[in-house]
């Protein structure tokens, strides 16, 4: 099992690296230049909703090591509009703006071509669906080690990765 988990995570590190590039590819197919793949997919992630920035790591929105420099450049480009809480004045909310729900629909219509394209070539939506059990089930078991620690065996339904050390 060590040699498939070590594979595993490293494919799952290339997957994200490459879906980031498939990204960049298209911004500049579109002649969109301002903004870099990190700063898109976190438009995407946020799509419609209004969000409390300290929410956007919580959720999992947003991978970066930096999200108050990106939440700044997307504003003053026009991609993000904030609002301060007026209850709680340190709490500020983001949503997207017209210009970045443009660039959120050039992205869902990239995913859908490449959906499409999986379609075509027999990986279907099941095998998917089973691909992504395994990863929320290996999710929640690297959530409960970094909330429990080394000595945490989960319950029977997850898969026991620390012990494959």
């Amino acid at each position: 099992m060590k040699k498939e988990y070590l594979e595993f995570t490293r494919l799952i590190e290339r997957l994200h690296r490459r879906f980031l590039d498939l990204l960049r590819a298209e911004l500049n197919h579109l002649s969109i230049r301002d903004i870099n793949s990190v700063q898109a997919l976190l438009l995407a992630n946020i799509g419609e909703e209004q969000i409390a920035i300290r929410d956007l790591v919580e959720r999992g929105y947003y991978q970066g090591s930096n999200v108050s420099y990106n939440i700044k450049k997307l504003a003053e480009m026009g991609y993000l509009e904030q609002e301060r809480s007026a209850h709680d004045r340190r709490s500020v909310s983001i949503r997207l703006t017209a210009k970045a729900m443009n660039v959120v629909e050039r992205i869902r219509e990239l995913e859908q071509r490449i959906a499409g394209e999986l379609d075509q070539q027999d990986f279907g939506s099941t095998e998917i669906e089973t691909v992504c059990q395994a990863l929320r089930r290996v999710e929640r078991t690297w959530t409960d080690y970094v909330h429990y620690g080394r000595s945490y065996r989960g319950g029977s339904d997850l898969p026991d990765v620390v012990a494959a050390e």
